[in-house]
């Protein structure tokens, strides 16, 4: 047993039986052992910070390591249920790398691999004090020699592998140096059984040369078939709100909507904290500044503040993250910022239509927070402002909601220009920002004959009406409420009994300015 060769289960086993909190993802394991020795042996899961990177790699050493017996410690978990769960049970030459320590330790990347190497041959001899190497003692040497002699294959378990790319962004031949001892320690080495890297970047790209290209990636913007352990999935919080007495409606407002081939991804960090502190607030997003969010939005990329305001205000955004380099400093348009705020947990992606937008209110009011210190005064002004306007709306006072709104989009102007019905829902979303806290808002919701706009449905303990807002580009506010009532809008609230109200909004091209009907019904 070693700090490097074959660790011990501690972790896991701390993890397991003294956390108030754990959920079970050991079905990994299944996965795991099913590409042992294959093409899919080498594994690399990039995922934002604080969301199990560590844990799940705790979890596949205490697994394999021949340094521990974990029979006792897996028995009562998932993966005990699998066919294979005992056949690959503490049967291997674990290695385990943690590169936070290393950096921490050394000058530079080259020192940092160096000690890498040290390390583990130092653990590597003392364990095996016969092997007899001659000539040149590299690491892949005596890994293979060991091989050669024992016939135990060896698994690489790499926490934070890409820590050096994050730390010394612009030291590029450095980061080719730490890539090229990656290939020679483990590409077409026999020794290999299995690699299991995390991280928060996905593989460096540099052009045409791919130093690591046997390795599959599993990312924010394509985890299958491994959605389900990026996160917590809804049925496990479904079963923590239970357990600890918490609002899953609440929970799912704050920390859901990371989205992965269509499974929905909760935050595991917060929702924790949520349970324990039974309190629901930023967890996630205290664990660094928002400054990290402020640097990238204000990148001086053509469209990038008219984008981000739409993100805010709810808006979905196409991008094409296939042009983004894997890393935090080549950075040339849009398209390549929001891919890196989707790996870091600040947006999420959709696959099929190519969109990002910001996944939940934790993450939302990190963006409200980086805007705030200047720049972005008149989105601020919007936003502030959405208490009023919601609280004239709710009063049915036609003609304030109108000022307000005209406001919003006057001051908004330079930023969000109205071309159709489409911007003017952007803006008349931002406008109504803090409705947010009281209502789930739906845009373009099946409804009746057709889709609604945006549809406000009452929180949970929430008194306030439910509300249908129908938005018209210069024809009639009058227009907008007949079209909700002659295509039954109010058909997609079923199960709501209540208050309702119907709201039209038009927006007149050539006065520039907006009119407002409002009428109450009941359901």
């Amino acid at each position: 047993m070693g700090i490097y060769l074959n660790p011990s289960n501690v972790d896991f086993y701390n993890a397991v039986n003294h956390s108030q909190i754990y959920v079970d993802k050991t079905e990994l394991i299944k996965y795991t052992n099913k590409v042992l020795f294959g093409e899919q042996k080498f594994i690399c899961v990039s995922r934002p910070r604080r969301f199990g990177k560590s844990m799940t790699a705790n979890m596949l050493k205490a697994y394999y390591s021949r340094g521990c017996d974990s029979k006792e410690l897996f028995e009562d978990l998932k993966i005990a249920e699998s066919d294979f769960f005992e056949k690959h049970l503490n049967q291997y030459n674990v290695i385990y790398l943690n590169i936070p320590p290393f950096m921490d330790e050394s000058e530079d990347i080259q020192e940092t691999v160096q000690f890498i190497k040290d390390d583990i041959m130092e653990e590597l001899f003392a364990e095996f004090p016969s092997i007899q190497i001659a000539g040149r003692k590299t690491l892949d040497k005596v890994l293979a020699t060991i091989f050669n002699t024992v016939k135990i294959p060896f698994i690489f378990i790499i926490d934070e592998w890409d820590c050096i790319f994050r730390e010394h962004k612009d030291d590029c031949t450095a980061q080719e140096s730490y890539l090229k001892f990656l290939r020679n320690l483990l590409k077409n080495q026999p020794y290999v059984a299995l690699v299991y890297m995390t991280g928060i970047l996905p593989i460096k790209k540099y052009g045409s040369h791919s130093a690591l290209n046997m390795f599959d990636e599993y990312s924010m913007t394509g985890a299958e078939p491994l959605e389900e352990f990026v996160g917590f999935t809804e049925d496990e919080v479904r079963m923590l709100c239970k357990e600890y007495d918490m609002d899953f409606s609440e929970t799912k407002k704050w920390y859901d909507g990371y989205n992965l081939n269509q499974l929905s991804v909760y935050n595991p960090k917060s929702v924790v904290e949520a349970m324990m502190r039974k309190k629901f607030d930023n967890y996630w997003s205290k664990t660094e500044t928002y400054e990290s969010v402020r640097h990238y939005i204000e990148m001086n990329f053509d469209g990038l503040k008219d984008k981000v305001t739409q993100l805010i205000a709810g808006e979905k955004i196409e991008i094409n993250p296939g042009k983004f380099q894997n890393d935090m400093t080549t950075l040339r348009s849009a398209d390549d910022i929001f891919t890196l705020l989707v790996h870091l947990g600040y947006l999420t992606y959709d696959f099929y239509t190519k969109h990002v937008w910001i996944p939940n209110s934790e993450v939302a009011q990190e963006f409200i927070n980086s805007i705030e210190d200047g720049g972005w005064e008149e989105v601020v002004k919007a936003i502030k402002s959405s208490d009023e306007l919601l609280k004239a709306t709710l009063n049915c006072d036609e003609e304030k909601v109108a000022e307000l709104i005209d406001k919003a989009h006057s001051d908004n102007t330079s930023i969000l220009k109205y071309n159709d019905e489409n911007s003017l829902s952007c803006v008349i979303s931002l406008a109504y920002y803090s409705a947010r806290k009281t209502y789930t808002i739906e845009r373009e919701l099946p409804a009746g004959k057709g889709y609604a706009d945006l549809v406000f449905k009452p929180r949970k303990n929430n008194s306030n009406p439910t509300m249908i807002v129908e938005l018209k580009y210069d024809k009639s506010a009058e227009g907008a409420l007949e079209q909700i009532k002659k295509k039954q809008y109010t058909d997609c609230l079923k199960d709501y009994s209540g208050e309702i109200l119907l709201v039209g909004i038009n927006y007149d091209k050539e006065n520039k300015s907006h009119n407002c009907r409002i009428e109450k019904t009941v359901l």
